[in-house]
């Protein structure tokens, strides 16, 4: 199988009673382009490239992958 062109960024929500700003979105990883066999691969990267700091947080975070 051959591999797809894919981008992915991940953002950072956090809870209004957590955030000083009421809750304003941060992009904690920026867009970033990769070649991945599959969707399931690249959300497998996305998701590994969330710094450590954002470990305690992860339900807070969305991935968003989109192909080419």
């Amino acid at each position: 199988m051959s591999s797809k062109l894919f981008e992915y960024a991940v953002i950072y929500n956090p809870s209004k009673k957590e955030s000083k700003d009421g809750g304003k979105a941060e992009l904690v990883v920026k867009p970033t382009t990769i070649l991945a066999k599959s969707e399931k691969e690249a959300n497998f990267v996305a998701a590994r490239s969330v710094p450590e700091s954002f470990a305690d947080r992860l339900d807070q975070l969305e991935i968003a992958v989109r192909p080419f």
